[in-house]
């Protein structure tokens, strides 16, 4: 219990330091007491910097807390039903990641032990940085569990190529549907090997980087392993990549190892992921839809969509836990366009509520019950093991 307690305070800590943190809502032009100065004549609006705004009896913005954003949504049972459909919304997701790591295991792990599985998981990715994710950790997680390393390789291998193509595929269903001519409402630069990219060069710099590593990984795994393992040496042999040489072995041992396990897999192994892993990211991407149709009605759904699937892309190359701070900017920049004045700082509070903080909850209980729970287990299998004294 007291892992648990200190967890859940630190936890609440968080939680209530985010709900208190002053910022600047927009507001109809003209009501505000704050009016935005740029004071690092970047161009663009710091809602969360102080320094940005100066006061003015006409302004255009408001000083608020997340908190008091909170208490100007419109409380009714039309909201609360539409919150209560967002929450089944992260039910469901989880649901399909549980159903898939069965799937991917064999069934190896019960319903109890895929949830376990997938809350710790969730709740790595919610403590390490968007760019390194909780993958690692999920090795440690399904190994403890009782799935041989081997395996647990192949899984977190798995997991990542399927995540990977919803998106591939996602991404010109779209694209057909609605086009690009409203999917980049934000201005966003960064430099990456001295050229300046903008959102839309980001978002496309992204994809295809995405694409031709999951093809790359793809082929390596199902058609030539060693071959593959042995081209990566050899290019790794050059002066300058000499430093990550190691962990090149190691991604080529990873890649025969997948490609073993996953060896007379049949169609019906394929569809079963392949249809949970659609229906967990579906569920995770309508979860949005769901809280703005708990303000104002939301008329073009796709478009919603699309611009979530562009918001995702930006926050992969977040350096900080969980994406905190850049998936705020992110949700109110993007999605700005559906949400009433004044009430897409909340909403974004929300949306971290469902997508970060309940993880960061939920896992500090389970954690300290899963360790007890799988040391035991695991002294149990280790017995069963040791040859018996005649």
């Amino acid at each position: 219990m007291i892992p648990v307690v200190i967890g859940l305070a630190v936890a609440t800590y968080l939680l209530v330091s985010n709900l208190n943190e002053v910022r600047f809502e927009e507001v109809p032009a003209g009501t505000g007491q704050y009016a935005w100065v740029d004071s690092d004549g970047d161009g663009k609006v710091a809602l969360d910097t102080k320094e940005e705004f100066i006061e003015a009896e006409d302004g255009d913005y408001v000083r608020v807390t997340y908190r008091e954003i909170l208490g100007n949504i419109d409380w009714t049972w039309h909201s609360a039903f539409w919150f209560f459909m967002a929450l089944l919304c992260v039910v469901a997701r989880d649901a399909g990641y549980m159903y898939r790591i069965r799937v991917l295991t064999d069934k190896a792990l019960s319903w109890r032990k895929a949830f376990d599985t997938i809350v710790l998981w969730e709740f790595a990715s919610a403590l390490t940085p968007s760019i390194v994710g909780g993958s690692g950790v999920a090795l440690f997680i399904l190994n403890r569990e009782g799935i041989r390393m081997g395996k647990s390789t192949a899984v977190v291998m798995v997991t990542a190529l399927l995540d990977e193509l919803f998106y591939i595929t996602m991404v010109p269903i779209i694209l057909l549907l609605i086009g690009t001519g409203q999917l980049f409402p934000v201005s966003l630069e960064k430099e990456i090997f001295g050229v300046t990219f903008g959102t839309q060069g980001i978002f496309w710099l992204g994809y295809f980087f995405i694409v031709t590593l999951t093809t790359v990984i793809a082929l390596a795994i199902f058609f030539r392993p060693r071959l593959f393992k042995y081209l990566l040496l050899q290019i790794f042999r050059l002066p300058f990549l000499k430093r990550w040489r190691y962990d090149i072995i190691a991604l080529g041992n990873d890649i025969i190892i997948t490609s073993r396990e996953l060896k007379g897999k049949n169609k019906r192994f394929w569809f079963q992921a392949l249809t949970a892993t659609y229906f967990s990211w579906t569920a995770r991407f309508i979860l949005v839809n769901m809280l703005i149709m708990a303000v104002v009605p939301v008329m073009d759904h796709f478009l919603l969509y699309g611009r979530q699937l562009v918001m995702w892309v930006i926050m992969l190359i977040s350096p900080t836990p969980g994406s905190s701070g850049l998936a705020e900017f992110a949700f109110t920049g993007f999605l700005a366009d559906f949400i009433p004045l004044g009430l897409a700082g909340g909403l974004a509070f929300i949306w971290r509520l469902l997508t970060y903080y309940i993880y960061i909850f939920v896992g500090v209980i389970v954690l300290p019950r899963w360790l007890r729970r799988t040391r035991v287990e695991s002294a149990r299998r280790k017995s069963r093991l040791k040859p018996r004294q005649f």
